[in-house]
């Protein structure tokens, strides 16, 4: 069986990956967490916070939408006080999207909601497995097909 363990890896990020099982991961995180912020909102929110700022057609591509729809998603999290837009000091008619205080806030309370949700979800692992399993999966990232 050659190559099977690569077949089983690509299968399982095939899931991972799809849309629908990141939306309704998102839908879980955010649920409760005020206006302006669900699945179609978190992208956003996560990409600012990893990136800094940055311009919607910035953007886009690391949110797997066209420009248009991070505007949309955008002017939702600017409603909420989330994010802001500051013109681009390069580009003096392009807007760059900030996260606001509140927006930080937002994002570190999702963050702590994804690891917990992760975690608990490694909790029935036998001792080292998700330490080892975190390890690995850095080290795919770092060294795999992504790199």
């Amino acid at each position: 069986m050659e190559n099977e363990v690569g077949h089983e890896i690509a299968e399982a990020l095939g899931i991972l990956l799809r849309r629908t099982t990141r939306a309704q991961l998102h839908r879980r995180l955010t649920e409760g967490m005020g206006e302006g912020v669900d699945e179609a909102t978190y992208p956003v929110l996560s990409a600012l916070a990893r990136t800094g700022p940055r311009s919607a057609a910035d953007l886009a591509p690391d949110v797997g939408i066209d420009r248009s729809g991070v505007t949309r998603r955008a002017s939702r999290l600017e409603a909420a006080g989330l994010i802001s837009r500051e013109p681009d000091p390069h580009d003096r008619r392009a807007q760059l999207l900030v996260l606001t205080e509140r927006g930080r806030l937002a994002v570190a309370e999702l963050r702590a909601r994804l690891a917990a949700h992760i975690t608990t979800s490694l909790s029935t692992w036998p001792p080292g497995e998700a330490e080892a399993f975190a390890h690995q999966l850095h080290r795919f990232i770092a060294e795999g097909p992504f790199s």
